[in-house]
């Protein structure tokens, strides 16, 4: 997957991992992540999720991380906020209220940014990218956030057969694989989704699950 995959979709509307209400999974699992308010949330290949306005209004300041203009522009317009742009090295900073995106690659995040981050919020980022990214986004991305960090991810698991992604097929027991050396990753949340996701159908997968992990940096001491 290259940046120019991601931006067609966006350019093309073909964005049907857009969700246009806030995840109940997010609503549901975070509150127990108890990160203290003002708290920095890093979320991943954002788009334009209202996942990001929750967050905020639970006394977070947000960083997303989005490589469409588009959807960024989307976000702070559906929003109703007019973000003031600024310079940053990986690209420009969108910010309004306690929300800022990086309009840019997401590995050109520099260590200290990351190292800011209590919290992480993915719900669409790992399963968006094949394995070798995924393994380099585990290691540079969550490798090097707050020590401490806590969050939640979403992985989806299928017969990767059946069909190609993106999204990927991200089992188990390859999360506890990307993860294990800087992060614990408990799985605690499993549901069966394949009735809910026609794409999906159409394709013949034979099932489909939405795995709900709690995240936790395992480097501080």
């Amino acid at each position: 997957m290259d940046a120019e995959f991601w931006l067609a979709r966006w350019r093309e509307g073909r964005t049907h991992f857009h969700q246009e209400r806030v995840e109940p999974l997010l609503q549901k699992y975070w509150p127990a992540l108890r990160l203290p308010a003002g708290s920095r949330v890093l979320v991943p290949l954002c788009g334009k999720s209202h996942d990001m306005a929750w967050l905020a209004g639970q006394g977070l300041q947000v960083l997303g991380a989005e490589l469409s203009p588009l959807a960024v522009e989307q976000f702070f317009r559906e929003q109703g906020l007019s973000p003031e742009v600024r310079d940053s090295v990986a690209g420009p900073l969108y910010c309004a209220g306690s929300v800022e995106i990086l309009c840019g690659d997401i590995f050109g995040l520099d260590a200290a940014t990351l190292a800011a981050c209590r919290g992480v919020y993915d719900r669409a980022a790992l399963v968006a990218l094949p394995r070798p990214m995924r393994e380099r986004y585990a290691r540079e991305i969550y490798g090097r956030l707050a020590p401490d960090y806590r969050g939640l991810l979403i992985a989806l698991d299928y017969p990767q057969q059946e069909m190609d992604g993106p999204p990927f097929s991200v089992g188990e027991a390859e999360v506890r694989s990307l993860y294990a050396g800087h992060s614990r990753a408990e799985r605690i949340d499993r549901r069966d989704i394949l009735a809910k996701e026609p794409k999906f159908q159409r394709a013949g997968v034979s099932r489909l699950h939405a795995d709900v992990y709690r995240l936790e940096g395992a480097r501080g001491g």
